[in-house]
């Protein structure tokens, strides 16, 4: 986000560092009723590095500097996310810069990655790495763990299969119940079996082995987000990430494989890919603009329009200055201009209806 913090908030986060270094522990610092564990480390560039604990925020700051405006990075994980949804995060966001004083507009934030995630119970699932289909381009890179007496004493059962890299796009199958096991992470037990009991079924047994979870997740990281598709804020987010993993879900499929067929890209998918992408369509469905799945000719669209409005600012103000306008007066004279423009329609109608359609036909290749 593109703010800095205050010079009495830096001062106390100075101070409270200092402590921790003395003591060697993290402190617990209290500002204006935002409460964060202070790490005793920095990092990228970052001078404090924070966290709030699984129902907050992990958050960094920069030490002011004119050069730099971004000054803060902000990442929620999983199980706030799981628990109370993305509309929280955001609210929990603007609430806590306010508390610490640090205000924002709509673009003073640029989101780098965002996950997705769908976790299935699927005891028969057996993770194979050559049944993904994907574009030529894409790497995968696998995860092998001999881990699992259930299988009969054979090793090498694959637990992770990773697609993409993290800058781009990324889709990862992964044991999730593997993982709360040994990582320790038991609450997601509490959240499989809330989902569980609200369909009627069964709660699940953390003993019992055949309870398999399966994570399916799609990852958009910063040059997919923002060289594709163009998604930088929170109005594009919420306006296009449901057509980004709608394509995410069509370019990298996890399949049934059909040995007779040498053509992979006819192989149907695996139902488990089926119910995911389900899944994460039903999640993302307000977050679609549905025009094109292909983003490329939007983001040229708007980059056309982000331009052309800065020469009509720039082009004004510089109007404004050679008729002597003050500052003061900038406001009106943006509007009595628009005013003069309006009346060109109603003097020059044939005119400026031909240059339309003359503007529309240059551009038709990215409408």
């Amino acid at each position: 986000m593109k703010t800095m913090l205050p010079p009495d908030l830096l001062e106390y986060l100075e101070e409270q560092k200092q402590i921790e270094e003395q003591e060697q522990r993290e402190v617990l610092i209290d500002w204006n009723g935002v409460q964060l564990h202070l790490k005793g480390h920095g990092g990228s560039g970052y001078r404090f590095i924070t966290s709030g604990g699984p129902m907050g925020a992990n958050w960094a700051f920069k030490k002011p500097n004119a050069k730099d405006p971004w000054g803060v990075r902000v990442s929620f994980g999983a199980t706030f996310l799981a628990t109370l949804g993305l509309g929280a995060a955001r609210a929990h966001l603007d609430k806590v810069l306010e508390r610490l004083g640090m205000r924002t507009n709509a673009d003073d934030i640029s989101i780098s990655r965002v996950d997705i995630c769908t976790d299935i119970l699927s005891p028969d699932f057996e993770l194979s790495p050559e049944a993904f289909v994907m574009h030529s381009s894409a790497n995968r890179r696998d995860y092998v763990s001999g881990f699992d007496a259930s299988v009969n004493g054979k090793s090498g059962r694959v637990t992770s299969v990773t697609i993409g890299s993290t800058r781009a796009r990324q889709v990862i199958i992964y044991d999730k119940r593997l993982e709360v096991i040994q990582k320790q992470k038991s609450h997601w037990w509490a959240i499989w079996n809330k989902t569980l009991e609200a369909r009627g079924i069964p709660p699940l047994n953390p003993k019992d082995s055949s309870a398999k979870v399966w994570r399916v997740k799609f990852r958009a990281g910063k040059d997919l987000l923002r060289d594709t598709w163009n998604i930088r804020t929170w109005a594009d987010l919420f306006a296009r990430f449901g057509d980004l993993c709608a394509q995410t879900g069509q370019v990298v499929r996890y399949t049934d494989p059909v040995v007779s067929d040498r053509n992979r890209a006819r192989w149907p998918n695996h139902p488990l890919w089926e119910i995911a992408c389900a899944e994460i369509g039903s999640e993302l469905i307000e977050m679609r603009e549905g025009e094109d799945s292909n983003p490329v000719k939007a983001v040229i669209r708007q980059q056309h329009i982000s331009t052309l409005l800065k020469n009509i600012r720039g082009s004004t103000v510089t109007l404004a200055a050679l008729e002597g306008v003050e500052f003061d007066a900038l406001s009106d004279f943006f509007v009595q201009t628009g005013k003069k423009l309006a009346k060109d329609v109603q003097g020059e109608p044939e005119h400026l209806a031909k240059m339309l359609v003359n503007a529309g036909e240059k551009y038709t290749f990215v409408q």
